[in-house]
């Protein structure tokens, strides 16, 4: 598994960095392998201040506003194969804000290295074709979520 990081939000120390490099390829690799992706999948991820990610939402998804995290999928999806292998290596890039990521690990009163985590494995699970438009595909995809943070002792508490 590869993983590629941007650090384009500066609130993250050097000293911070390494740690949470081994917890974000940790719970990237958890989310695709319980998924049955590839074990040589490569995923990118960049961690932007609300700033970035207000301007790519806006740009993508036509939403005005900041959100915690975006995920752009370079595979095709089916409908009804969310979880199938995908045969091509890069999976696509992940974008998480770290000011949203600190507010709501705040709100939800966990860390915030937990909450990026969760972010990341959010994020993860859409690269490989999961959504919650619908309530059945959102309970699914909770529960893969918990599952991955489950594996990485990062459950809720």
């Amino acid at each position: 598994m590869i993983l590629d990081i941007a650090w384009e939000e500066e609130s993250i120390l050097l000293e911070q960095r390494e740690p949470l490099v081994a917890m974000l390829n940790r719970a990237i690799e958890a989310g695709i392998r319980l998924s049955k992706g590839s074990d040589e999948a490569e995923v990118s991820l960049m961690l932007v201040d609300d700033q970035r990610i207000h301007a790519l939402n806006l740009e993508y998804r036509g939403v005005d506003r900041p959100t915690d995290v975006l995920s752009f999928a370079l595979q095709e999806e089916t409908e009804e194969e969310p979880d199938s292998e995908f045969e091509d290596e890069m999976l696509g890039d992940i974008v998480i804000s770290v000011p949203r990521a600190r507010a709501q690990a705040e709100e939800y009163g966990h860390s915030f290295e937990r909450e990026l985590v969760y972010l990341a494995v959010h994020g993860t699970l859409h690269l490989l074709g999961y959504d919650h438009e619908e309530e059945p595909d959102k309970l699914e995809m909770r529960h893969k979520e918990e599952e991955v943070m489950a594996l990485l002792n990062l459950e809720r508490t």
